[in-house]
């Protein structure tokens, strides 16, 4: 193995969470190994990953695609030398030109809510321009034909309620806890889009 390997490889481990003191010409220590174990992947297994991170890379919001760009180099970095080639000329690829605005609401804090199952209250302009302030309980973001939307139980009208994230134009999380009702409710809520398939993206997209 050269250096020119050698130093790469060390900066990669370090990049996968590895800490690892010391630098070029000294030596090095190895502290802390956080990293994940050898990965085994067959060549399809790694199309199927390397896809679908560049579909959340392009998809998520800036947190989001960032965690998925960590993701996969912290995987990339457990992988022999010829797997890590694969992965950088993987044949199937994500590219998408259009413009995409940045969503106004915080989708980092419709995120945790989901996680705390915590209600939240958002104020939501409509396809008429209306906006209203409503209090939900957030079950899911869904990524839905490139349009977020937010799957939710609405508790004014005590029924579920399919929400545009890039209408919602302010967030705030209570401390209202519905703990742990949240799959549940979203099982409930995605069997009902299930049953009504065929009209569920055109409800989305036009706002209803």
């Amino acid at each position: 193995m050269s250096l020119r390997s050698l130093y790469r490889d060390i900066e990669s481990l370090r990049a996968a969470g590895a800490v690892i003191d010391g630098e070029r010409g000294f030596g090095y220590r190895l502290t802390e190994d956080i990293a994940l174990p050898p990965q085994t992947f067959t060549r399809l297994e790694i199309e199927a990953l390397v896809l679908g991170l560049a579909e959340v890379r392009h998809m998520g919001e800036p947190a989001l695609a960032a965690a998925a760009g960590a993701v996969l180099s912290k995987v990339t970095a457990t992988l022999p030398d010829r797997l890590q080639r694969q992965t950088l000329h993987a044949a199937s690829q994500v590219y998408r030109f259009e413009r995409r605005d940045p969503p106004l609401a915080n989708v980092g804090l419709l995120r945790e809510a989901c996680w705390q199952e915590r209600a939240v209250v958002i104020s939501y302009v409509d396809a008429e321009l209306q906006r209203t302030d409503r209090q939900v309980l957030p079950l899911a973001i869904v990524y839905l034909e490139r349009t977020l939307v937010l799957l939710a139980r609405c508790c004014l009208r005590q029924d579920f309620r399919k929400f545009r994230v890039d209408r919602i134009a302010d967030i705030e999380m209570t401390e209202e806890s519905f703990r742990p009702r949240r799959v549940q409710l979203l099982r409930d809520f995605v069997a009902i889009l299930n049953a009504g398939a065929p009209e569920t993206s055109k409800m989305i997209l036009s706002g209803q």
